[in-house]
């Protein structure tokens, strides 16, 4: 008995995978049977043809994928909304599928000329007809679903798809009579995900597994209780039929050769409204970027940022840079599908330099905290690079910059700072949202410094970059003390187990260093060495355990507690040599932060983290230079409350601590992936070469 309802379909008369526009296509370019595709063509129209009424657009020549009729728009009522495709394969399909609708009486809508949409593929109605579910990412656009609730005085809620397998979302989402929904989650991004979650109460969504999904289980055409699907596995059969859904399969595997199946062969025409809705989520702002966009891969960076944020962009202007020293423009129009997920995404858009077109009409959005040591849920995060705010129609220098920390505004006194969070206090007003907000990203053009060095025992390329960086770092830290400026170190024990602990004594000793970093495990090593010649109980000289030796440590504790300090010890003549001698005897200040799993520990070291955290950014201040050996712990934290303009040098043998630093933001850095000891011993011997 037929439904009632209408779909349109188109023979494949002049069907052939002629060409690659999908994963699925790769391989399958002229392997296709035109012979075969009829057959099962055949098969899924008999089938429809029992359970309603099919039409029939012509097929035109040289357009071979008009036969998936899913795309030449969406229907609903007597409007259309005709596709405008992404690949210009298959722009060509449009005016045919225009005369078509415009034949039967439809008033055809459609979309601007730039903006990507293709119909039922990518916009699926609730069988409620509560809302429409659009897709964006791979061919249509999230500019076209504004455009869809207009058109169709419709709620519209977007989905973003992230699997390029599942390049439509009627591949892997198919809305079910009765409120159900047959989906593959992994194809969708966690927001999608839980605003489906969201619509759809937990028993009625029909989760199927990749088996199923690369079968195009979801491709499936839904006719009342029938859903018709190339193939599905017995356990999706049965939880189906469990819903009171009857199963007809019939095999569309030269389709699948082009990435389509029963869905993608029809488009419903009889589609069902019980509400008007006329509403969308989508919103969109406008932005401006300048400086050296393409040089520094800046621009590039950004549209990552915008595309992997769950957004999309419009150039709507660009200007480039015609010699190396010009900076280049643009003007982008970023939409996002929620305001929250474009909040989201503008914020890291402005930690990269960009301002909001509306800038110079809108000051920062200010709200009072109302606790102590709890910022405005809506807060903006700082990054390392300088930060203005607007606050009364001009801009004003936020103090204090570091990365990770609130903007606390004085309205009296019309200046703002970087704050952490435990030091907000109730009442203070900060700064939330990205209203008002710019930073001034110095991404500089591309600079062999900023390279990632990595050293391996054999090579000769590898060993000389080493020395490269070396050669820089000793020339800076040369000229900083020429020029009285300000280096500071990290330190972990590794430079002690690794023989560096006398290079860098060399180095404080010299006047290089003008502040020390590290936790209690360096002083101890350190010391441990001066009183017994051992680190950890290995004897530094030949390698090998002492007998004994493994109490040295507890021991080297025991006595500076003795003594009551390090300074102390070495005024009493109890510590005579070292790095933290030196330290003592030039007057380098030096700061201990420490751990749970510290012994002891020394009098010198900071129990009290925040107290140890403040002590760092203390000693950090004004710094030109900082020196990060071998402590990704010390290093991390200390490259979190750096501002940008303090070059960054982070010395490990393991790369992945090389790269943590510049994935927590501290960009500036330079990362060398060699042997520490090593490293201290080079860029001693090349400032003694410099000195004589």
């Amino acid at each position: 008995m037929r439904s009632g309802l209408r779909y349109l379909m188109c023979s494949p008369t002049h069907y052939e995978v002629d060409y690659i526009i999908n994963p699925w296509m790769e391989g399958n370019v002229h392997r296709s049977s035109r012979e075969e595709a009829a057959r099962q063509w055949e098969g899924l129209h008999k089938i429809l043809d029992e359970l309603a009424d099919v039409q029939l657009v012509e097929p035109a020549p040289g357009w071979p994928d008009m036969v998936f009729t899913a795309n030449a728009g969406l229907v609903l009522d007597k409007n259309v909304v005709l596709s405008r495709f992404f690949h210009p394969e298959r722009q060509g399909e449009e005016p045919h599928f225009r005369e078509w609708f415009e034949a039967q009486g439809y008033v055809v809508c459609e979309l601007p000329t730039k903006i990507a949409f293709e119909g039922a593929g990518d916009a699926l109605l609730d069988r409620e007809g509560r809302w429409l579910w659009a897709g964006y990412g791979f061919r249509s656009s999230l500019e076209s679903h504004p455009y869809l609730a207009k058109y169709l005085d419709i709620e519209v809620l977007s989905l973003r798809l992230v699997d390029e397998r599942f390049y439509h979302l009627d591949t892997c989402f198919c809305p079910l009579s009765d409120g159900y929904l047959l989906y593959y989650p992994p194809a969708f991004d966690d927001t999608s995900n839980r605003l489906i979650e969201s619509r759809v109460s937990p028993d009625k969504r029909l989760v199927v597994g990749e088996v199923d999904a690369v079968n195009f289980a979801c491709n499936a055409v839904n006719v009342e209780r029938t859903v018709i699907v190339n193939q599905v596995t017995p356990g999706l059969a049965a939880r189906l039929a469990s819903c009171n859904f009857a199963v007809r399969e019939t095999p569309l595997s030269e389709f699948l050769k082009a990435g389509g199946a029963a869905k993608c062969l029809t488009l419903r025409l009889t589609e069902p409204r019980t509400v008007e809705m006329p509403q969308v989520q989508v919103a969109t702002r406008n932005v401006e970027m300048q400086g050296h966009l393409l040089d520094s891969a800046l621009m590039t960076e950004v549209i990552d940022l915008i595309l992997k944020g769950g957004a999309s962009f419009q150039i709507l202007d660009f200007k480039v840079g015609q010699r190396r020293q010009d900076t280049s423009y643009t003007r982008l129009q970023v939409t996002a599908p929620t305001a929250e997920t474009l909040e989201s995404v503008l914020t890291q858009l402005i930690d990269r330099g960009a301002v909001l077109a509306e800038e110079a009409v809108r000051d920062a959005e200010l709200q009072a905290a109302t606790q102590d040591g709890v910022a405005p849920q809506d807060f903006f995060v700082t990054s390392i690079y300088p930060t203005e705010v607007r606050l009364g129609g001009r801009w004003v220098v936020v103090a204090h910059q570091r990365m990770d920390g609130a903007i606390v505004v004085e309205p009296e006194t019309g200046t703002a700072r970087c704050a952490l969070l435990r030091d907000i206090k109730a009442g203070e007003r900060v700064v939330t949202g990205v209203e008002g907000i710019r930073t001034r990203h110095q991404k500089a053009l591309p600079d062999r410094e900023r390279e990632e060095f990595s050293f391996m025992a054999s090579g000769v390329s590898s060993e000389r970059r080493v020395e490269l960086v070396v050669e820089q770092v000793a020339w800076q830290l040369r000229r900083l003390r020429t020029q009285g400026g300000k280096a500071v170190v990290v330190a972990g024990p590794v430079v002690i187990h690794t023989g560096g602990g006398a290079h860098l004594a060399n180095l404080i000793r010299e006047g290089y260093v003008q502040a020390l970093l590290g936790g209690n495990a360096i002083a101890v090593h350190d010391i441990e060495q001066a009183f017994h010649g051992t680190s950890l109980g290995v004897d530094l000289q030949r390698g090998v355990v002492i007998q004994g030796g493994h109490r040295h440590h507890l021991k080297t504790i025991n006595l500076i507690r003795r003594c009551g300090s390090i300074a102390a010890a070495v005024e009493q003549g109890v510590l005579h040599s070292g790095i933290f001698y030196e330290c003592v005897k030039a007057g380098v200040p030096f700061s201990l932060a420490g751990s749970i799993r510290d012994d002891g520990p020394l009098p010198d070291t900071e129990m009290d983290l925040i107290q140890a955290q403040t002590d760092y950014a203390r000693l950090i201040e004004g710094a030109d230079l900082i020196l990060m050996l071998s402590s990704m712990l010390h290093s991390i934290g200390v490259g979190n409350m750096t501002p940008a303009g303090v070059k960054l040098v982070c010395v490990d043998i393991n790369p992945a601590v090389v790269t943590k630093l510049a994935d927590r933001g501290s960009v500036e850095s330079v990362g060398v992936v060699t042997d520490v000891g090593l490293f201290l011993s080079l860029l001693v011997r090349q400032l003694h070469y410099l000195d004589h």
